[in-house]
């Protein structure tokens, strides 16, 4: 699918799952529990050991249109070329760079950067990223959105970092694009409970749906 086809695709389901683990298979595992729950964007953290290999694993098992998989953490152009050429769909970092959305661009991938101020929103939409990664979210809580969308109402942001069961219908109602989940959704691999994980899943993918058609 097309970078813009990918972007639809992410912000109709809501959530992009952020996929941290001890290594590739507990990865792969987590992958395979969120998306039976519903959820169809998968960030590969580049913490995970062999993260690039497990991108390549799941873009070659499955089709954008089954899976979306994208590369998170990613902290420069060269990591962001390496998980393109892998497959990646989208690119994630914690922190606004340049040459990594001036990449992304090139190759026509989807693009998130971590930003925490609005003069680093705008200055990363106006370099050209497609999504703005609002982290470390749990810092602020959702009036943060709402805090920054009052003078930048254009602004697509996507709060990461402490979005839970209990507070992610407050982050949809306060304007944001989609949110992305970590410990909150894969807790349940901690212990071995895959099918607690797909659960939580399909939680997050309902209250983001309740969420919207009560601010529908």
């Amino acid at each position: 699918m097309s970078k813009l086809e990918n972007l639809k695709k992410m912000r109709e389901t809501g959530i992009v799952a952020v996929i941290r683990a001890e290594n590739a298979e507990e990865a792969l595992k987590i992958t395979e529990a969120v998306k039976k729950g519903g959820v169809e964007a998968i960030e590969i953290t580049m913490t995970v050991p062999g993260a690039v290999d497990v991108i390549k694993k799941l873009t070659e098992e499955y089709s954008s249109d089954e899976m979306l998989v994208g590369a998170g953490s990613v902290l420069d152009s060269e990591t962001a070329r390496t998980c393109i050429l892998a497959g990646a769909e989208y690119i994630v970092s914690p922190a606004f760079d340049k040459e990594t959305v001036k990449l992304c661009n090139r190759y026509q991938k989807a693009v998130m950067p971590g930003c925490m101020t609005v003069t680093e929103v705008i200055n990363a939409m106006e370099e050209g990223a497609d999504v703005i990664k609002v982290f470390p979210a749990t810092l602020f809580g959702p009036k943060i959105i709402s805090a920054v969308k009052a003078p930048v109402p254009q602004a697509p942001l996507m709060p990461t970092g402490g979005v839970s069961l209990d507070n992610v219908k407050d982050w949809i109602k306060a304007g944001s694009w989609a949110v992305g989940v970590g410990s909150a959704l894969s807790k349940g691999a901690k212990t071995g409970d895959y099918d607690k994980v797909t659960e939580t899943a399909a939680e997050f993918v309902r209250l983001i749906k309740e969420a919207r058609e009560e601010i529908a």
